[in-house]
């Protein structure tokens, strides 16, 4: 059953609607609007700043030639929206302090990664080789390991 605007033709214009909300999102991305305020910490200027070029690289991706292929296009569009979630939830991490949100960033970065997945594999692409989570670090290696007492024994 059809939604009551497409059976009463304005369907175009719920499309014009849609395309001028997306060049709103795209310049409002492409602006530099977060300057720095006073009062504004480090720490601040450094998660706007970083967010800023996540949703650049996002816009500036989404943006992709048409291909022909629908459903590739989609998939070519999608990715990089899906990414810049991924991108902003690693930024939040980084610097957000809330337990809850910080919680909620580590789902966003696994679910946004499977459907990255999900959708290359249903158009017959590779997915993403699998990788530590990008806000694990990787720990050091110990210069002497003291509790490994099998160093320079045999059997």
């Amino acid at each position: 059953m059809l939604p009551r605007f497409l059976k009463s033709g304005l369907a175009p214009l719920a499309g014009a609607a849609l395309l001028a909300f997306a060049a709103a999102a795209a310049a409002f991305a492409h602006d530099d609007h977060h300057p720095v305020q006073t009062g504004q910490t480090a720490e601040e200027s450094a998660f706007l700043a970083e967010n800023d070029t996540a949703m650049t690289k996002m816009m500036n991706d989404m943006a992709a030639k048409p291909s022909g292929d629908i459903d590739r296009d989609f998939v070519a569009m999608m990715t990089p929206h899906h990414q810049g979630a991924i991108d902003m939830a690693v930024i939040e991490l980084r610097y957000g302090k809330n337990e809850q949100l910080r919680r909620i960033a580590q789902e966003i970065i696994v679910e946004q990664q499977q459907e990255i997945d999900a959708m290359k594999l249903a158009i017959g692409d590779p997915v993403t080789a699998s990788a530590p989570a990008p806000t694990q670090q990787t720990p050091a290696p110990a210069a002497h390991d003291h509790m490994n007492m099998s160093h320079g024994m045999k059997n």
